[in-house]
């Protein structure tokens, strides 16, 4: 069994309150979900622009757990109406 991590740190587009960025955060968040993984807003919670997603999976081979992140990567850098400003990414094993 491997255990996928995925961090991904945001820049939101026209936010102006915190209402606004949860109207866009959640939309994102349950689309990654669709992906088969765990989705949540992990941090800069405080702050209108800024976002951190968390996103965890697990899988039997690490070839497809890596594929199954890169999906949902590419699914955020992908969005307009969102900056992808870095990614952290940790693959745990059964060696760990």
């Amino acid at each position: 069994m491997y255990l996928g991590a995925l961090e991904l740190d945001v820049l939101l587009g026209d936010v102006r309150s915190l209402a606004d960025k949860r109207s866009t955060v959640l939309p994102v968040l349950s689309e990654l979900q669709r992906f088969g993984v765990s989705a949540a807003e992990t941090g800069e919670r405080d702050r209108f622009r800024r976002s951190l997603f968390g996103i965890a999976a697990v899988g039997s081979d690490v070839e497809g757990l890596h594929d199954k992140l890169d999906e949902c990567e590419r699914h955020v850098a992908e969005r307009h109406d969102l900056e992808l400003l870095a990614v952290r990414r940790r693959i745990f094993g059964p060696e760990d």
